[in-house]
C-alpha cells in the first residue's frame, strides 16, 4: 500500500516518502503548510489512490476532542423522561458518535482527515494522545471500550497559528509542505489547466513570484489563488502582453484573485506611486 499521488494531485517525492513512512510506522501524518498549499486535498488524494474511504473532521475555534469520540446528549434524555418515552430506557439512544469512533468501528480500512487542529483550544492535541496512540477508548456511559477494527490511516493538518504540544508531537511524523518552486508550480498547472501556452504560463509565474516575493506582503498569494487567476486570464484570453505591467500600475490584471486585502493592494500602489516620482 504506497501512494505516489494521482494525475489530479502532484506529490513531490519528499511528500510522498512522508505519506509512506507514516503508514509504515502507523503514526498520523502531521501536514504543516501555507494556507492554499494542499494539505486538506493531499488527504483526500491519498484515500483515492489508495482505494480508501475517507472521513473528514473538520476542526473549528469551538470543537472540542470529545466531540471526535462521541457526545451523551443528557438533555435529550431528561426531556423525554419527563414526557414517559420509553427510549430513556436506553442510553445509547442518546450517544452521538464522533468522527474517531466512526473511523474506529468502520469494517475496513478508512483515512481520517483531523483538519486544521491548530484552530483548537492548546489542551486539544494532548485531549486525543492515548485515543490517537491506543487505538481505543471508552465510553462511560454505556461501560463499553471501543476498540479500531482496522488501524486508520490518520493525517493531521495545521496551518502553523499555533505551536502544537510536544507531547503531541512527539506521536506524529511530521511533514513540512514547501511552497512549489516554478518547475514544480508548472506542473500542478497542467493538471488544472492543460495545454496552457508555455509563454503565458511562464510569464504569469514569473509575475506572481515577484508578487509573492513583495517585501511588506501581509498575505502571499497562494497556489489556490494562483490558479484561480489563470483561470480569469485564460477566461479573458489574454495574451502574454496583456500581462505587462504598464502605465505606472504595479498591480497585476485581475489582481483581486491574488491580493486579498486592502493593504497589500496599498502597498503596490505606493510602490508605483514612488516609482513615478523618482522619474
Amino acid at each position: 500500500m504506497k501512494f505516489s499521488g494521482t494525475d489530479t494531485y502532484v506529490a513531490t517525492e519528499d511528500l510522498t516518502v512522508a505519506v509512506n513512512a507514516a503508514v509504515t510506522l502507523e503514526r498520523p501524518l502531521l501536514v504543516k503548510g501555507e494556507p492554499g498549499t494542499g494539505k486538506t486535498e493531499l488527504a483526500r488524494q491519498v484515500a483515492r489512490s489508495l482505494g480508501l474511504r475517507m472521513i473528514e473532521w473538520h476542526v473549528k475555534s469551538t470543537t472540542r476532542a470529545q466531540q471526535g469520540l462521541y457526545e451523551y446528549d443528557a438533555v435529550s434524555r431528561l426531556r423525554d423522561s419527563q414526557l414517559g418515552d420509553e427510549r430513556v430506557n436506553e442510553v445509547r439512544n442518546y450517544i452521538r458518535k464522533g468522527k474517531l469512533w466512526e473511523a474506529f468501528e468502520s469494517d475496513e480500512r478508512v483515512v481520517l482527515l483531523i483538519d486544521e487542529i491548530d484552530k483548537a483550544d492548546i489542551e486539544f492535541p494532548n485531549d486525543l494522545l492515548q485515543e490517537l496512540d491506543r487505538m481505543e477508548f471508552f465510553v462511560y456511559e454505556t461501560g463499553e471500550t471501543i476498540r479500531a477494527k482496522h488501524r486508520p490511516i490518520v493525517i493531521i493538518t495545521s496551518n502553523n497559528e499555533k505551536e502544537l504540544p510536544d507531547a503531541f508531537l512527539r506521536r506524529c511524523f511530521f511533514h513540512y509542505i514547501r511552497f512549489p518552486d516554478m518547475e514544480t508550480m508548472k506542473r500542478i498547472v497542467e493538471v488544472h489547466h492543460p495545454g496552457i501556452k508555455e509563454k503565458l504560463l511562464t510569464t504569469a509565474l514569473t509575475l506572481f513570484y515577484e508578487i509573492r516575493e513583495q517585501p511588506g506582503l501581509k498575505k502571499k498569494p497562494s497556489t489556490s489563488e494562483v490558479l484561480d487567476w489563470l483561470k480569469l486570464l485564460l477566461a479573458e484570453d489574454l495574451a502574454p502582453e496583456d500581462l505587462k505591467r504598464e502605465g505606472g500600475s504595479l498591480l497585476p490584471k485581475l489582481h483581486g484573485a491574488l491580493l486579498k486585502n486592502e493593504q497589500d493592494v496599498q502597498l503596490f500602489e505606493r510602490l508605483a506611486f514612488m516609482a513615478r516620482v523618482r522619474r
